[in-house]
């Protein structure tokens, strides 16, 4: 199965950051965003990547193409000009780079990468959130509704503590609790490629029209996620990001290192 990742927006909420770095290659400690969506990726068995490029694509690619030179050590013989790599990665991904262009819509850029899918379902994420998912959940589901679409659906951290009260007194304090209202798009998906002849074009916005007709012929499921889940919107949001990083357990790390 494949994952594709939409990481071709503009990032204009974080732009005192995304100036020259595109947002999934904002980093939560020493990688990027877009490393930690496909590490747990990797960890239920998918290993082969579509990535959507667009705005600052040129970084996205470079990384990757560079990817054993920043991991590894190096041995470099000026004599014969060869370069030889010690302790690299074991990492058996494979990752398709694809040029979607700059002011394409979410919708626009899955089209657009239709000819890189096989007949088979494949998962499609976008690159600024991280989550500890049952991704092998959320495909079980998928094929037990035989729907075109699953979407995941979250309940967000709170931003703010909460309080119970019984009279004057505090009977219960809870410091930026799940949110107990409405569930929301979460934005992890597992999609039959036919969802494709739900896009016009490049203008198209993957969560209107097409998710809209799917929903109206009854062909969008839900998985439920009741784990951690967190976008990275805001410099406050990576900031968050970073500090959960460097504790002992990161909520979203399921892979070993």
């Amino acid at each position: 199965m494949k994952a594709v990742i939409l990481a071709g927006g503009f990032g204009s909420r974080l732009s005192e950051m995304t100036d020259l770095t595109p947002k999934p290659m904002l980093e939560i400690g020493e990688n990027p965003i877009i490393w930690h969506i496909m590490q747990n990726y990797s960890h239920h068995g998918i290993n082969d990547f579509i990535v959507c490029l667009g705005y600052k694509g040129d970084v996205i690619k470079k990384y990757f193409l560079n990817y054993f030179q920043h991991k590894s050590d190096v041995t470099v013989n000026l004599g014969n000009n060869t370069v030889e790599f010690h302790r690299q990665p074991e990492l058996n991904w494979r990752v398709t780079l694809v040029d979607t262009g700059l002011n394409t819509q979410t919708g626009g850029r899955l089209k657009r990468i239709g000819t890189y899918l096989d007949d088979e379902p494949f998962c499609m994420t976008y690159g600024d959130a991280v989550a500890d998912l049952d991704i092998s959940a959320g495909i079980a589901q998928h094929k037990r509704c035989d729907t075109l679409a699953t979407v995941t659906a979250v309940r967000p951290i709170g931003r703010f503590g909460t309080i119970t009260t019984s009279g004057d007194k505090v009977t219960e304090f809870k410091e930026k609790p799940i949110a107990e209202g409405g569930w929301i798009n979460g934005g992890f998906f597992v999609l039959s490629p036919k969802v494709l002849d739900f896009i016009d074009g490049d203008n198209t916005i993957w969560e209107r029209k097409p998710l809209i007709e799917i929903t109206k012929q009854g062909q969008l499921s839900v998985y439920r996620h009741d784990g951690f889940w967190q976008c990275m919107d805001t410099l406050r949001d990576k900031r968050m990001l970073d500090d959960l990083w460097e504790t002992a357990n990161p909520p979203w790390k399921l892979w070993n290192e």
